[in-house]
């Protein structure tokens, strides 16, 4: 049974609860239309632009001169299509690989894979375009297009209902088309004849004609999700139809779930006929209404970043249109911090998981900052490294500043299967020879209280 939670937070009511500030800090200026922002596990930001290039912010904070991609011969990008989303693969340093969903001339969703030049690490080869799934759009809205590799190694990918309006052909809720869903999707083990492979609990692999792609199902357009592995949930924000924008949120270890559209949208009746009761369907966490200006969600991460303690574990998104941004914390207590001057259109992180905000409209990247630091500089933020990584007898957690307190160690699933109180030291080595070869998350703990997480790889 899936649970029905419904929690409906108005503008109105929340309009005095601003507990914390927020503040905005231009980072960089001067792109085209950009959309999303992503690491690739150093100190770049890779900036994707509608339009179909990615750009590199280096580690000085000029912009490379040349785009590390253009793909803006080969896209549309005619009203919501171009060039969406960017993953790295969680083992980018050692194969090069990242993955871009883009809609092609036709108009259709393209992800693709490529690969990051041999000669310099700013620039990919273009050539290298290795084509992994693709599927038709009936209209040149609702594309979705975000991308991001789970903590289990696979590739979650986001899609609208096909767009129009109102989902009149009932794409979200029908199993066997890809539109108005989110995917999972193993690039690692091809099978079947694709470019990719089936995760063995992927909900739908059994079901007669359901695609097996499919995680989850009943979504308008699910611009931006995020993943955050300390908690294992997926965050979704759906953009609304005309009168709701939602918030859900749902444990990894959860797939099926229903989200209701276009049944419903957020929690009010849409178009029921012929859909299932409310106690099969997946209801927001959170929601709220298209008056103030609003019009349009943009959905972001949760805060685990080390240099802000006061927004520590809050979940933040923004609105489009009005330039309302707000947070919703554990308890699922939603904050408004105002309206900020800007196109909403993507948050992202940075390798230290720091959050920005991108303004489609001004070309502007701007890095979100909380009001209680803990006396930290942002050049000097927590950080440690593995030694050596990838791994298989032993390895070192060094830190860049401070001592450890604590060490947790999670597989794939998220499941903590390492534990150490040390000593408080610089560095502790572990012994990793009994455990299993694939991906894992170090998690490391300051005496003064500071987290970070960072991948490790077993040979």
């Amino acid at each position: 049974m899936i649970r029905y939670i419904h929690i409906l937070f108005s503008l109105m009511l929340l309009g005095s609860s601003y507990a914390q500030t927020i503040e905005l800090e231009l980072v960089q200026d001067g792109f085209s239309q950009p959309l999303h922002l992503q690491n690739s596990g150093d100190n770049r930001l890779f900036i994707v632009e509608k339009g179909g290039k990615i750009k590199v912010i280096l580690e000085d904070n000029t912009v490379s001169p040349t785009p590390f991609l253009d793909l803006s011969g080969i896209i549309s990008t005619q009203g919501e299509q171009g060039l969406l989303g960017l993953a790295f693969h969680p083992d980018y340093d050692n194969n090069g690989y990242f993955f871009v969903n883009y809609t092609n001339t036709a108009g259709n969703t393209q992800i693709s894979r490529f690969t990051v030049s041999a000669a310099n690490p700013d620039i990919a080869d273009l050539e290298s375009e290795m084509f992994i799934l693709n599927f038709n759009q009936p209209a040149s809205n609702h594309n979705g297009g975000d991308m991001i590799f789970g903590p289990d190694g696979y590739l979650y990918i986001s899609s609208g209902d096909g767009g129009s309006s109102g989902d009149p052909n009932n794409l979200a809720q029908n199993i066997d088309v890809l539109l108005g869903k989110m995917l999972r999707i193993d690039i690692d083990n091809p099978s079947g004849g694709n470019a990719y492979g089936i995760p063995p609990d992927n909900p739908f692999i059994n079901t007669q004609d359901a695609r097996p792609e499919i995680w989850a199902y009943g979504l308008r357009n699910p611009w931006r999700f995020s993943i955050d592995i300390e908690d294992n949930n997926i965050w979704i924000a759906d953009v609304g139809q005309g009168s709701r924008e939602e918030i859900n949120r749902q444990s990894l270890d959860e797939g099926g779930v229903n989200y209701g559209w276009r049944c419903y949208e957020g929690s009010l009746p849409f178009n029921t006929d012929g859909c299932p009761p409310q106690s099969e369907l997946a209801f927001p966490i959170a929601e709220y209404g298209h008056d103030n200006g609003n019009c349009s969600i943009t959905g972001g991460h949760v805060y685990r970043g080390s240099e802000y303690s006061d927004i520590a574990g809050l979940y933040f998104f923004a609105d489009y249109c009005s330039g309302m941004i707000g947070s919703v914390d554990r308890e699922d207590q939603v904050t408004i911090y105002g309206d900020f001057p800007g196109r909403w259109v993507a948050f992202g992180q940075d390798v230290n998981q720091e959050l920005y905000l991108i303004d489609i409209n001004e070309g502007k990247v701007f890095r979100l900052k909380g009001s209680e630091t803990a006396g930290v500089n942002y050049d000097n933020i927590f950080s440690f490294q593995i030694v050596p990584n990838p791994a298989s007898e032993y390895v070192s957690i060094i830190l860049n500043r401070g001592e450890i307190h604590q060490i947790a160690v999670y597989d794939v699933q998220g499941r903590k299967i390492y534990e150490d109180h040390p000593t408080p030291s610089t560095s502790q080595q572990i012994a990793i020879s009994s455990w299993n070869s694939g991906i894992y998350f170090i998690k490391t703990t300051t005496t003064s209280g500071f987290s970070t997480i960072k991948k490790l790889i077993i040979q």
